[in-house]
């Protein structure tokens, strides 16, 4: 698969005066080339294929001119090293036990198979697209466009349950270029540690309609080499000793997705056409994470108007509790005039922002969805006033 996206997005507020900000615009896109094989079609292995995929990234998102830093209003940016082609993952992959059993290794990205799901990025904003931004806050959690060498193993006990869990081998600066920016260097030179995930999931069908619902609960532990957001090597804030922040070699994350059907349309044209709720909750350790938490909780509609049975509506709103100790920090290094810990312009609460979105079917492998966010309390700063914003997300496949 071939294929391109592009996310463009602008303000239409005003930022708060008196920080240097602005009001702007800016697009964000990727193009991509896939490529699987089925090794028992082509060779006659049973039950094997390869995945690999590429990627050339460019543009930024254009909320950090209004500042915010935690829910980017395009997904679709960075890591991507500044370079033609990126190697995102590329791994194999084993089924046995007739179909009961899927095996994979390789180098993958941990929040492929974790806490994800297609469903998200009918959305733009990164707080949704690709998963729930809090989990990518642990870099021992790869995340596309980025992966680390890896083993992953899914079993499904019933036709509606599984279970999987894997090793991911993290490694220092994965999304910096020294080791990723093209992401063809696989020496492992700088693993220092490996994160463990395990997530099990139900995937019932109700009713004489089949409404098909998704639900699943994880949990991931790593043994990396973690900054304390608060605490110096004496159990001492570090602002105020001065000392470096202490090193933590644990941290973890803890998450619950679901998404339901409730209505399904019987329109020509979209066999999976029908209104689905969904929502989740994302928590990471305080200690070692700048989001602590985060809620959200929406609606997707597609095959809604018989007339245009392709096209998507969707909201979505997010909630993201920013860790305690990070915000006592941040405070401190405001006190002293300091530089704060996450870059920001104020310290760190609590913030949201809320998207819809309308996607187009213009044609076969064609789509273009307008675009509206709002943010409450960008960046979970309590100084900076609301924004909004209005853009759209494209995507053409070209085969």
């Amino acid at each position: 698969m071939m294929d391109t996206t592009n996310e463009f997005s602008g303000a239409i507020t005003s930022p708060t005066k008196g920080y240097g900000l602005r009001q702007g615009s800016s697009n964000a896109g990727q193009y991509s080339l896939e490529n699987d094989i089925d090794w028992e079609k082509l060779a006659n292995v049973r039950g094997f294929s390869t995945h690999a995929l590429v990627v050339g990234r460019y543009g930024i998102p254009a909320s950090r001119m209004f500042g915010d830093n935690l829910n980017p209003s395009s997904e679709i940016y960075g890591a991507g090293g500044n370079v033609v082609v990126h190697l995102v993952y590329a791994y194999a992959e084993e089924t046995i036990a007739k179909g009961r059993v899927d095996l994979a290794g390789g180098r993958i990205p941990l929040l492929n198979d974790f806490s994800a799901s297609p469903l998200y990025c009918t959305f733009q904003n990164n707080a949704f697209c690709g998963n729930p931004k809090a989990s990518s806050d642990n870099i021992t959690h790869s995340s596309y466009p980025d992966a680390s060498w890896a083993f992953r193993v899914r079993t499904r006990p019933t036709t509606s349950t599984y279970i999987q869990t894997g090793v991911y081998f993290s490694q220092a600066g994965i999304y910096a270029n020294t080791q990723y920016r093209t992401g063809f260097k696989f020496n492992g030179a700088d693993i220092h540690g490996e994160a463990i995930p395990v997530e099990a999931g139900w995937e019932p069908l109700f009713g004489k309609d089949k409404l098909p619902g998704h639900y699943k609960v994880g949990y991931v532990i790593d043994n990396a080499p973690h900054k304390d957001n608060y605490y110096d090597v004496n159990g001492q804030p570090y602002v105020i000793s001065g000392l470096p922040a202490r090193t933590l070699h644990y941290s973890w994350s803890a998450w619950a997705l679901a998404d339901q059907m409730v209505w399904r349309h019987h329109v020509k044209g979209n066999a999976d056409a029908g209104l689905i709720l969904l929502g989740g909750m994302y928590a990471n350790s305080p200690r070692t994470q700048l989001r602590a938490q985060q809620y959200s909780a929406g609606l997707i509609d597609s095959g809604f108007w018989a007339a245009r049975p392709l096209d998507t509506i969707g909201i979505n709103f997010s909630y993201v509790r920013v860790s305690k100790t990070a915000t006592a920090t941040e405070r401190l290094q405001a006190m002293y005039g300091l530089p704060l810990m996450s870059s920001s312009l104020t310290p760190q609460t609590f913030g949201e922002v809320l998207e819809a979105t309308y996607r187009i079917h213009v044609m076969r492998g064609i789509t273009f969805a307008p675009d509206f966010q709002y943010y409450f309390r960008p960046g979970a700063q309590k100084a900076l006033k609301d924004a909004a914003m209005l853009g759209f997300k494209s995507h053409i496949q070209f085969f």
